[in-house]
């Protein structure tokens, strides 16, 4: 069978989906599976060995004209496609589906021109993204599907010179500390991952790794002894074989949760202020702790967070101490002690 997915959210919603590619790989053994997703959807995919081929489409970019949209749903459909998985709620996306065509499309109840479509998924709200996108593909779950990242070997190079330096300075606890997030409201405040950093790098063993894209790097921090300023310096799936390295993620609600859950051993602590853990977007790994203001009537204040507080006095990250944070790492040190 030949199966296409199209998906061109946030990178964060795109690395969710690898467990449904999981699923897909286990009920329909042998199937080609094509991924239609963003620029940045692509190289976070990039050598997943279940995935027959990846197509860019870069919807904000080159690709944002209606001749290439039109271009590239004649090359699609040519394909044949058996199913299409539509998990993208937006009229753009459920388009491609419709034009492209297959013998069965599959989307969303609620998003725009369903009533096209053969089958039709409910959309859950009270349940991880990730069992979410699992409906999409018919028949139990049979185990629990994992998220799945695949550095390469340029990434592991990378990360081997710096993993040579950071033992060769004595270090052997590391702590990746992630402060970016699309939207403003979604940061915990710079000064107090500073507080974090700082104290962390009073540890003798720790080495704190500061992590994010080019647009992190206007976050003023400044630097310590221990401490390596890697904002900027990696690609999506560098930063995936940072996150599979260490021993500890701090991040707020933003991709590098998902990406840190592909790792088998970094325990993830995720702040979570304007958003709400029961929206579905938590850790999908068990090894992770949701830090949150509960009882807080103005949370969420919606679903992906704003730039600006609703209510002016942003208690839902403020009241949030550094202290939460180191001792939940505290927690886990002893644990392993």
């Amino acid at each position: 069978m030949k199966m296409l997915i199209i998906h061109t959210a946030f990178i964060g919603d795109i690395v969710l989906s690898t467990p449904m590619i999981a699923k897909i790989v286990e009920k329909y053994p042998g199937a080609e599976i094509y991924y239609l997703t963003v620029p940045a959807g692509v190289s976070i995919l990039k050598n997943n060995p279940h995935i027959t081929k990846i197509i860019s489409y870069d919807k904000k970019g080159k690709d944002r004209t209606l001749g290439a949209f039109f271009r590239l749903v004649g090359e699609l459909r040519k394909e044949n496609f058996d199913k299409i998985y539509c998990p993208h709620r937006y009229l753009r996306s459920m388009l491609l589906t419709l034009l492209i065509g297959a013998r069965e499309k599959i989307g969303y109840k609620t998003a725009p021109l369903s009533c096209f479509f053969e089958k039709k998924i409910e959309y859950c709200k009270d349940i991880h993204e990730v069992k979410r996108l699992l409906t999409f593909v018919e028949g139990e779950d049979s185990q629990k599907y994992e998220i799945a990242l695949y550095p390469g070997e340029p990434e592991e190079l990378v990360w081997k010179t710096w993993k040579r330096e950071i033992e060769r300075q004595g270090y052997s606890c590391l702590v990746a500390l992630a402060p970016g997030s699309r939207w403003e409201t979604k940061r915990w405040p710079v000064e107090y991952f500073q507080e974090v950093l700082d104290r962390l790098s009073e540890t003798e063993n720790i080495a704190v790794l500061l992590l994010g894209g080019k647009e992190e790097r206007r976050l003023s921090f400044q630097l310590r002894k221990g401490v390596w300023d890697l904002r900027g310096k990696t690609s999506l799936l560098g930063l995936a074989k940072v996150l599979q390295e260490v021993n500890y993620v701090v991040t707020n609600d933003s991709s590098p949760i998902h990406i840190a859950s592909s790792s088998p051993k970094a325990k993830i602590i995720a702040i979570f202020g304007p958003t709400v853990k029961e929206i579905g977007f938590t850790p999908w790994s068990d090894n992770s702790v949701v830090i949150e203001l509960k009882n807080l009537a103005c949370r969420p204040c919606s679903i992906h967070g704003t730039n600006i507080c609703p209510q002016k006095h942003f208690r839902c990250m403020k009241e949030l101490k550094p202290e939460l944070i180191l001792q939940e790492i505290q927690e886990y040190s002893e644990e392993e002690a």
